[in-house]
């Protein structure tokens, strides 16, 4: 699935950014936790997205099932 390729890399890309953040002594302390909070929002969103993929590519339903991911999930 090249979906989950593309979240793999963004997933690389964001803590990326936030290493760039947290590495910066220039930039304050409160203000590198506002720099992050949206990055961190996106990561956690695209973290659930990839498992919920590789989980779908790992048991792929049967025709006319449900995926039965709420099985999956433990939140």
């Amino acid at each position: 699935m090249n979906s989950i390729i593309h979240i793999q890399n963004a997933l690389k890309e964001l803590d990326d950014e936030v290493q760039t953040i947290l590495l910066n002594w220039d930039i304050p302390l409160n203000e590198k936790d506002n720099l992050m909070l949206p990055i961190l929002q996106q990561k956690k969103v695209l973290t659930q997205t990839f498992e919920d993929l590789t989980y779908l590519k790992d048991n792929p339903p049967s025709p006319n099932q449900p995926c039965g991911i709420s099985k999956f999930r433990e939140n």
